[in-house]
């Protein structure tokens, strides 16, 4: 079961964030697993993150990778690569619980065609801020004061928060474009409204933000950065700036011409038949 906070009707873009899934919370039994099979990308970096569960990633480059719940997996897409995501055998062995956030990066102009290349961080790796009853593990770009080491090339953040009852969070302002994602629990902004679990909120630029948990420990996740120098075209698993790329990607992954995953070349997720025209997110 997936949400979807981006892309929306409301709201295309946070920063550099194109794309913002919610996978679960999903209960496997036995023998039972995900299983994303094998599929391009280009012109963006894919971050998996995950609360529970194990996800083995592969890719073209051939990087075969568990990810863990607190560490990260990001794949920076370029010119372009193929990637798979699936529960590992051992995994299966046994009844698990999967959650976790599969968010989209879109890459500046003069990265889009970059080599690319693929980086994992384990949970001990990544800075947390803890305190006055919140815990935030800094993901991506810098918060409150740490800087994360997983190599973004545009000015981001993005964050888990962990704030127990009846806890203050201040969301500062000097990020151009800010929002926080509600992954549990619920949240009430200073002075306003409540907000329950599977929310995006997206704040006003230039304005520091106070976020309350209520009688029961909340979840978040904070997401956002300076905005992309141009509009994005987004269709099926590309984003460029230009129409005309997509639409080369997808005739390339049509007739066979990404390169393969070693150990996983022998399915693939075809092209959707509904062939629709890219979209601009501004």
């Amino acid at each position: 079961m997936v949400k979807r906070a981006l892309p929306s009707a409301q709201r295309r873009m946070v920063g550099p964030f194109v794309f913002f899934d919610q996978m679960g919370p999903a209960l496997l039994e036995e023998g039972e697993g995900l299983d994303v099979r094998p599929h391009p990308h280009i012109g963006l970096a894919t971050v998996t993150y995950l609360f529970t569960g194990e996800l083995l990633h592969r890719d073209s480059l051939g990087t075969v990778q568990t990810i863990e719940p607190g560490a990260v997996n990001w794949m920076t897409a370029g010119r372009g690569i193929v990637h798979s995501e699936r529960t590992p055998a051992e995994q299966r062995k046994r009844r698990t619980r999967s959650f976790g956030i599969q968010a989209w990066v879109a890459l500046p102009e003069r990265h889009e065609e970059m080599t690319p290349s693929f980086s994992h961080h384990g949970s001990s790796a990544l800075p947390v801020v803890e305190g006055e009853g919140k815990s935030a593990r800094i993901i991506a770009g810098s918060l409150y004061g740490q800087q994360s080491q997983v190599n973004t090339l545009s000015d981001m953040f993005y964050a888990d928060v962990r704030l127990a009852p009846d806890s203050r969070l201040e969301v500062p302002a000097e990020h151009e474009e800010r929002a926080a994602y509600v992954v549990e629990g619920f949240v009430t902004i200073r002075g306003g409204e409540s907000y329950e679990a599977g929310r995006l909120l997206v704040f006003k630029r230039g304005v520091a933000i106070e976020i309350q948990s209520g009688n029961a420990p909340a979840r978040l996740m904070l997401l956002g950065g300076e905005p992309m120098e141009s509009p994005r075209f987004v269709s099926w698993n590309f984003v460029s700036s230009s129409r005309d790329r997509i639409e080369q990607a997808k005739e390339d992954w049509r007739h066979g011409r990404f390169d393969k995953i070693p150990g996983d070349d022998g399915e693939s997720i075809p092209l959707p038949e509904r062939n629709r025209p890219p979209v601009n997110y501004p």
